[in-house]
């Protein structure tokens, strides 16, 4: 018989969540409670899950993120602020996970996390298969989002831009400097294509181990990366009244120069305003 969990059931995984150490794993707390048999409810006893009650407190209003609070009004500067708190947040694992939206040429989108392994003035960087799903959609459509969510701190972070790969030889260079067991695996990995099991793709590593164990592992020419150019930077923070702070950074376009109503001037080719919640 097919189970779920009551949301009774999920508010008590997220108390004893609260009780264990920062780093245990929810999934384990969950299934710790699901495989107890008085955590477990028959899918007829349940029509839908109601989750109108799963709600947390963010940031007060004398914790509001205001204007005169940003470090600079480059917001590429802003970002590494940001970056640079999420960073040293025992609680957050991995501060460079994002979330990449995009879509096909016809507008049919397509999320995924990944990882981001730079930024500059230029834009953000990230390294992918080229022949991915979202390969595909920016080789016919190069636009993408990103987001940033950093829980702890209550903050996000919204970028959106042009995309475009960036030279071969940065690509190759940042390939090589991989564990070799990740470049064999991006080898292995025609990423999004159909197999038939695990096994398949375990053999395949086998293999490809064993030829390149003595011998650099060239980078394949379906992989390398992305540079994500961005025309907007928007970053947000909660408050528990949901009135949520949200500021924007829009690099204008070359040969604008009037600001619209309520818009600031930045630094360079950038203005910022306040979106409402």
């Amino acid at each position: 018989m097919k189970r779920v969990v009551s949301f009774s059931r999920l508010r008590c995984v997220s108390s004893i969540k609260q009780n264990l150490p920062s780093r245990t794993s929810l999934s384990l707390c969950s299934r710790a409670v699901f495989f107890s048999s008085s955590c477990l409810k028959s899918s007829s006893d349940l029509k839908a899950m109601d989750l109108s009650d799963m709600r947390k407190k963010y940031k007060g209003d004398d914790e509001c993120f205001e204007e005169n609070q940003l470090v600079s009004l480059d917001p590429i500067k802003q970002f590494g602020e940001w970056f640079e708190q999420a960073a040293k947040c025992p609680e957050i694992g991995e501060p460079n996970a994002m979330c990449i939206a995009t879509a096909t040429k016809d507008g049919r989108p397509s999320a995924r996390m990944v990882l981001l392994k730079g930024f500059s003035n230029e834009g953000f960087r990230f390294f992918s298969n080229y022949e991915s799903r979202k390969g595909k959609d920016l080789e016919s459509n190069p636009h993408a989002c990103l987001v940033f969510y950093w829980e702890p701190l209550n903050k996000q972070v919204r970028i959106e831009g042009t995309v475009e790969r960036i030279p071969y030889q940065s690509s190759c260079e940042y390939f090589h400097s991989r564990p070799k067991s990740s470049q064999v695996g991006a080898v292995v990995s025609r990423q999004s294509t159909v197999i038939p099991n695990r096994e398949y793709i375990r053999q395949r590593n086998a293999e490809l181990e064993e030829k390149y164990k003595d011998s650099e592992v060239p980078m394949p020419d379906y992989w390398g990366g992305y540079i994500v150019k961005p025309v907007l930077i928007e970053f947000w923070q909660g408050q528990t009244n949901r009135l949520h702070d949200r500021i924007v950074f829009k690099r204008i376009k070359e040969g604008e120069s009037e600001l619209e109503e309520m818009q600031h001037r930045a630094k360079g080719d950038w203005v910022y305003y306040r979106l409402a919640p």
